[in-house]
């Protein structure tokens, strides 16, 4: 016999505690917790939801783990595992409501705040353009490469082939460094003097090159490279 929330004592259960104090007031134990909603025949709710945070580390590595990686741990079946995946991807769709609404970029700080949360935790290097209008809102946001930088293999070509699509008025190109330290490389540099030079003659300007560390970045343009 599993044991549920309800075995919790009535001022301990998270469901009581959500609803008297708000979502707010509740640990990630206690929100995992609700999500689970039943324990095994041998610890509660609460305790299985504390093993899978000790397991990942947090909520840092759990929000990228699969369902195989998740039902390798006793007590978390497929349904479970379903449950908090889906819950994980509700989240990140509405942390990215606000950009959808057509984000506008008018400084350094303006993109690296945009792209800072997706990025600063990835562990391969990812090299994303981010598309504007006129008015420098948003329209388009794109992975154009994942892997070490190198400007034989970010070419131009696939950069403003999107903007061109999209009919951008200018782009916003940025990477992360999984290291979580931003400070540029010569492979850096270079790939961004590239792109500029293309954007020059093709007109549509490269506004910018964000680095993204880990809650820091580095604007190229401020250093003077675009």
């Amino acid at each position: 016999m599993s044991l549920m929330i309800r075995d919790v004592p009535k001022d301990a259960r998270p469901r009581e505690r959500l609803l008297s104090d708000g979502p707010e007031s509740l640990s990630n134990q206690e929100l995992l917790a609700i999500l689970l909603r039943t324990g095994t025949k041998d610890e509660s709710v609460l305790q299985l939801a504390q093993r899978l945070l000790h397991h990942f580390e947090g909520l840092r590595l759990l929000k990228d783990a699969t369902v195989e990686e998740m039902t390798s741990i006793k007590g978390i079946g497929a349904a479970k595992a379903i449950q908090i995946l889906a819950a994980i991807e509700l989240g990140r769709r509405i942390s990215r409501l606000s950009y959808d609404e057509r984000y506008v970029i008018r400084s350094p700080e303006d993109g690296a705040k945009y792209l800072m949360d997706d990025m600063r935790f990835l562990s391969q290097e990812h090299f994303v353009a981010i598309y504007l209008n006129t008015k420098n809102q948003v329209i388009h946001r794109k992975t154009v490469f994942i892997g070490s930088l190198n400007a034989s293999i970010v070419h131009p070509r696939e950069v403003f082939k999107e903007a061109i699509k999209r009919s951008a008025a200018s782009i916003i190109c940025a990477h992360n460094h999984p290291s979580g330290d931003p400070t540029p490389s010569r492979e850096d540099i270079e790939v961004t003097r590239r792109l500029a030079e293309c954007g020059r003659i093709i007109g549509i300007e490269l506004l910018d090159h964000l680095i993204i560390g880990d809650q820091k970045f580095i604007s190229l343009k401020e250093k003077g490279y675009v």
